[in-house]
């Protein structure tokens, strides 16, 4: 989810890849058939190292059982060249949120409610109140699940974006902060999604508001491939059909609302080990109504991994690499620190988890080069680099 402040050709090329995704995703949701996989995952979406409890179940009457968890948890910033309006050290709620979820029958539904952080490398920190009020509300995830069988179901809602590897809040991720490529992603849109598996083979398909725009023109898919027990490769693509142009608020970054956006993503995950490398590609097309004079593009590689020394101590790094195209007097836009900019971070997080208590500190990195003055960091963003230590302690219940 960005905080950052083409020709027709090139977005006709973007159009027809989404169209071919499109295409090999329904033949897949028509044409596979055969084993059926187990149950989805409980939500929300754990990479680790954090684990969740066991949930509370409760009879909810006609609703059957429910499962309830939770998670509670503050953190400490400190940061060098902090950009005007925001500080050098501060102190916030990372996450007060409640999960509510039926996983069984027909009708099922997940609803997720309370205040949340989400630190992003690279862009300023927001206090947890504005975050909450200014991205998706108290509520930022809930929606209706229709599982006519174990391996197909329709749902129907706020849902988690299909794209990227990494999730939206800080404890589902291996790190407490987001990456550089994250901030070219968007992180929840309100729509209507398909999911299938076969095997195999998983597929999902989504139309939705893409950035949270509440126009409904986007089309997102993914295509999964479990190669064995250890490996997984996954396709994403997602993109905006059709044109906004309107930012509604910090979640509807104008120019990335109007992009298309690929991943190419493998994961390994055994004993020890979980290493996962992806590639992603982001385009926006030109289009002179929204101000976009030349087609921009961000091309970047990240790779994510962690290593558990003990059952209760996990140590995690990320290291990414962004670049854009364009120049300041191309008509190209900003999507980093300036038209044609590049940078590149590195984070490590060791993370402790005893039962329900964790903790875990973190500190991070970020260069920025062939960057446009006044577009990075410090008081007057000429500073080209920004580190930052972090750390976020709680409960998982």
């Amino acid at each position: 989810m960005s905080t950052f402040t083409t020709t027709k050709h090139h977005h006709t090329n973007s159009k027809q890849c989404l169209t071919i995704l499109a295409v090999a995703i329904l033949s897949t949701l028509t044409l596979v058939s055969g084993t059926v996989q187990a149950a989805p995952l409980p939500m929300p979406s754990m990479t680790g190292p954090l684990q969740t409890p066991s949930p509370f179940q409760f009879s909810a009457g006609p609703l059957g059982k429910l499962d309830i968890t939770g998670v509670m948890s503050g953190m400490g910033v400190w940061q060098d060249n902090p950009v005007p309006g925001d500080r050098f050290t501060r102190a916030d709620i990372s996450n007060g949120q409640i999960f509510i979820q039926k996983t069984h029958g027909l009708i099922q539904f997940f609803l997720q409610a309370g205040a949340y952080n989400m630190p992003a490398l690279g862009t300023p920190f927001l206090s947890t109140g504005a975050t909450t009020a200014d991205y998706y509300g108290a509520l930022p995830q809930a929606y209706l699940k229709i599982a006519p069988t174990k391996n197909f179901s329709v749902l129907i809602g706020k849902l988690p974006t299909l794209i990227g590897a990494e999730y939206t809040f800080t404890f589902e991720n291996m790190n407490i902060e987001r990456g550089l490529l994250w901030n070219q992603e968007n992180a929840v849109n309100r729509g209507v999604q398909v999911n299938y598996s076969a095997g195999p083979l998983s597929a999902s398909l989504a139309w939705s508001d893409g950035f949270y725009s509440n126009r409904f023109n986007w089309l997102s898919g993914s295509l999964s491939y479990t190669i064995n027990s250890a490996n997984t490769v996954s396709f994403v693509g997602m993109g905006n059909a059709g044109q906004t142009d309107y930012s509604t608020s910090l979640a509807t970054p104008i120019y990335q609302n109007n992009s298309d956006i690929y991943n190419l993503i493998y994961t390994y995950s055994s004993g020890p080990w979980m290493i996962q490398p992806y590639l992603q590609y982001t385009h926006v097309p030109a289009n002179p109504a929204i101000g976009v004079g030349h087609s921009t593009a961000t091309k970047g590689a990240a790779i994510l991994a962690s290593y558990s020394l003990t059952p209760h101590v996990t140590l995690a790094a990320r290291a990414e690499y962004i670049t854009s195209t364009g120049n300041a007097t191309d008509g190209a836009v900003n999507l980093m620190y300036g038209p044609g900019s590049k940078a590149w971070s590195i984070t490590v997080t060791p993370t402790y988890q005893d039962h329900d208590f964790f903790a875990r500190a973190e500190f991070s990195y970020v260069q920025a080069s062939s960057y446009t003055q006044g577009d990075v960091f410090g008081p007057q963003g000429t500073n080209p680099t920004q580190a930052r230590a972090l750390v976020e302690t709680g409960f998982l219940f």
